[in-house]
Protein backbone atom coordinates (compact mmCIF):
# COMPACT_ATOMS: atom_id res chain seq x y z
CA UNK A 1 0.00 0.00 0.00
CA UNK A 2 2.75 2.52 0.93
CA UNK A 3 4.25 1.79 -2.56
CA UNK A 4 0.94 2.35 -4.44
CA UNK A 5 0.99 5.61 -2.21
CA UNK A 6 4.46 6.87 -3.21
CA UNK A 7 3.47 6.27 -7.10
CA UNK A 8 0.43 8.05 -6.79
CA UNK A 9 2.05 11.09 -5.20
CA UNK A 10 4.77 10.61 -8.02
CA UNK A 11 2.39 10.84 -10.59
CA UNK A 12 0.45 13.66 -9.18
CA UNK A 13 3.79 16.00 -9.12
CA UNK A 14 4.67 14.94 -12.12
CA UNK A 15 0.99 15.72 -13.88
CA UNK A 16 1.42 19.19 -12.03
CA UNK A 17 4.96 19.81 -13.66
CA UNK A 18 3.35 18.82 -16.84
CA UNK A 19 0.87 21.21 -16.31
CA UNK A 20 2.70 24.27 -15.28
CA UNK A 21 5.23 23.58 -18.36
CA UNK A 22 2.14 23.21 -20.72
CA UNK A 23 2.48 19.94 -22.14
CA UNK A 24 -1.02 18.76 -22.50
CA UNK A 25 -0.11 15.21 -23.72
CA UNK A 26 2.48 14.39 -21.16
CA UNK A 27 -0.68 16.20 -18.42
CA UNK A 28 -3.13 14.02 -19.22
CA UNK A 29 -1.08 10.76 -19.60
CA UNK A 30 0.55 11.36 -15.85
CA UNK A 31 -3.07 12.05 -14.64
CA UNK A 32 -4.39 8.67 -16.11
CA UNK A 33 -1.47 6.91 -14.36
CA UNK A 34 -2.64 8.75 -11.74
CA UNK A 35 -6.13 7.61 -12.18
CA UNK A 36 -4.66 4.08 -12.50
CA UNK A 37 -2.96 3.82 -9.04
CA UNK A 38 -5.67 5.37 -7.41
CA UNK A 39 -8.15 2.52 -8.59
CA UNK A 40 -5.24 0.07 -7.36
CA UNK A 41 -5.44 1.56 -4.09
CA UNK A 42 -9.13 1.52 -3.46
CA UNK A 43 -8.52 -2.20 -4.48
CA UNK A 44 -6.14 -2.94 -1.75
CA UNK A 45 -8.25 -1.42 0.38
CA UNK A 46 -11.23 -3.13 -0.14
CA UNK A 47 -9.43 -6.28 0.38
Amino acid sequence: MIELTQQYEFSKRKATLFMEKGLINAYFKALLEMNHYKKLMTAVMSN
